[in-house]
């Protein structure tokens, strides 16, 4: 079966890696790229479900496909209550299977490019000074630059400053830019 499935999905043109057992993969050094995991309820040593478990517990994420001869319904419940993208029974249609890993990988691909701008927005906002900081989170609540210089108490000139620098380091062109960075942030506004 696994040699048979990675003779599929690389006709299809995926970069497939395979592994005898789950302990492996779980030993293997996973490269930041796009994809997915295609596993069998039963394997040897450590069952599909269980992998699953152990990447959450170590927080590795990869979108997970489960195929089994023996499913359940419990089982399928249990599988994608813990986030499995899809649970397929034997046997499968080729097209089901490679319709089930193109979707997946898109997935896979898409939350890949949100963590790396995340991480790119975190670190653009450690270069915020704290007042910078401080008028971020105002600004974001719809507040104008004169109701945040009053509560802050200092000049609106001082906030139109605060405001383009912030706008600037960010990479922000709008307010609604600043808005959604926030959101993405978790930036909630001080207590004043």
């Amino acid at each position: 079966m696994l040699k048979s499935l990675e003779r599929l999905l690389r006709s299809e043109g995926y970069d497939v890696k395979t592994f005898t057992s789950a302990l492996d993969f779980l030993d293997f050094q996973h490269p930041d790229v796009p994809g997915c995991l295609v596993l069998d309820v039963k394997m040897p040593e450590l069952g599909g479900l269980e992998l699953q478990e152990r990447l959450a517990e170590k927080e590795i994420a990869f979108p997970i496909i489960f195929i089994t001869g023996h499913g359940t319904v419990p089982m399928s419940v249990r599988a994608m209550k813990a986030g499995a993208v899809d649970f397929l029974e034997k046997p499968f249609l080729d097209k089901d299977l490679l319709d089930v890993v193109s979707r997946a990988v898109a997935a896979d691909r898409q939350a890949k490019q949100e963590q790396r701008e995340l991480r790119k927005l975190r670190e653009r906002l450690k270069t915020l000074t704290p007042r910078e900081h401080e008028v971020f989170g105002l600004v974001v609540t719809g507040m104008l630059n004169k109701q945040i210089a009053y509560d802050l108490g200092t000049s609106e000139k001082t906030i139109k400053v605060h405001r383009a620098r912030i706008m600037e380091k960010l990479g922000a062109g709008s307010l609604a830019d600043l808005v959604r960075f926030a959101e993405k942030l978790c930036i909630r506004s001080p207590e004043i």
